[in-house]
């Protein structure tokens, strides 16, 4: 009978202990601010794909003279420039960025809630106080004016703070093609160890131009294209950088593809004298679309161009017209506006 009692005894002691570790569970798994739900399993499942593909080498990068190294992922990453900051969230890095700045437009539907989820440091690019006040480890740029001493610093500079900079290659390379947004993506998801997001973010777009193109009627003559960016006694325009690649891929040819630069100050005499049969307005910035088009249509010297004549423009936004993840997007704005 002792024996029983024992046993007794012991048994409740267990059943007291159980109980108290299940509501300890309990409580630390709903504390206020956690997240919750779908949400929570989400930011959980990022992160072990991350730790999954991640493998246990450093990362060489030559990047614009510069050569990075990564003994590991970056974890708390800064990025400047909108087509940039879309391709780390097409590769679904967002658990990875600590700020982002210098949005041209709304970012794309399917980023949005992503987007939401990170701070946007500036409307612009940010101090070099506010982007190091952040703690970051990478910095990952769109255009090379990010990273001059008056805004977040040189790479040199942000290197000697223990951060890897990366300036997003097709930006910067005179004339680049698909193939070298397809290489800054490789790059990235390399640096990440998100080797096979990016492959697949290469593989969907390459479906989505190809089936664009197959679209593009076959024509005996391309159209004349010139591209608006801005000015008003000297035009800004687009030579040789993506937007052009766009053009000729679109079946067109734009006027000053001629030029050794991707963007050039131009004159308007060189317009009229090349006569474009369209003309592509860029959308950013303060100046709107509708302002530019007046300025254009009223402009004394154009009245006798073809595409003034005909009033056959074209917008695209910069962030469309950018080397990024909306080539896709892009091609189909040009090839419908000069066919459809």
């Amino acid at each position: 009978m002792k024996k029983l009692n024992t046993i007794k005894t012991i048994l409740s002691g267990l059943f007291i202990i159980t109980m108290l570790v299940g509501c300890g569970q309990e409580a630390s798994t709903s504390q206020p601010g956690a997240p919750t739900g779908s949400e929570a399993e989400k930011a959980e499942e990022a992160q072990a794909e991350v730790k999954e593909e991640s493998v246990n080498e450093t990362v060489e990068i030559e990047n614009n003279d510069h050569f990075l190294v990564f003994t590991e992922p970056p974890q708390r990453a800064v990025t400047l420039n909108q087509h940039v900051t879309e391709v780390m969230l097409a590769l679904r890095l967002e658990e990875f960025m600590v700020g982002t700045a210098y949005l041209d437009d709304e970012v794309l539907p399917e980023f949005k809630d992503a987007y939401e989820s990170i701070p946007v440091l500036s409307d612009r690019y940010p101090s070099q106080e506010v982007f190091l006040a952040e703690e970051p480890d990478f910095a990952y740029a769109g255009w090379a004016s990010a990273f001059r001493e008056d805004n977040i610093g040189t790479v040199e500079q942000l290197q000697e703070f223990g951060i890897n900079a990366y300036l997003h290659e097709s930006s910067t390379i005179i004339g680049p093609t698909i193939e070298d947004i397809y290489t800054d993506i490789r790059n990235i998801s390399r640096i990440f160890h998100v080797e096979e997001r990016g492959e697949e973010l290469i593989a969907s777009m390459k479906e989505e131009l190809e089936k664009i193109k197959n679209d593009i009627p076959e024509v005996t003559e391309k159209k004349r294209v010139f591209v608006f960016d801005s000015g008003d006694t000297a035009p800004f325009t687009v030579a040789q950088n993506f937007l052009n690649s766009l053009i000729t891929l679109a079946g067109a040819e734009n006027i000053f593809s001629d030029v050794d630069k991707n963007w050039a100050e131009v004159s308007w005499e060189e317009v009229v004298d090349r006569d474009p049969e369209v003309i592509v307005i860029v959308d950013y910035g303060e100046t709107t679309v509708e302002e530019k088009k007046e300025l254009l249509l009223r402009h004394p010297a154009l009245e006798n161009v073809t595409a003034i004549e005909n009033e056959n423009f074209i917008v695209i936004s910069l962030s469309a017209a950018a080397e990024g993840v909306r080539a896709p997007y892009a091609l189909d704005i040009l090839v419908n506006g000069l066919y459809k």
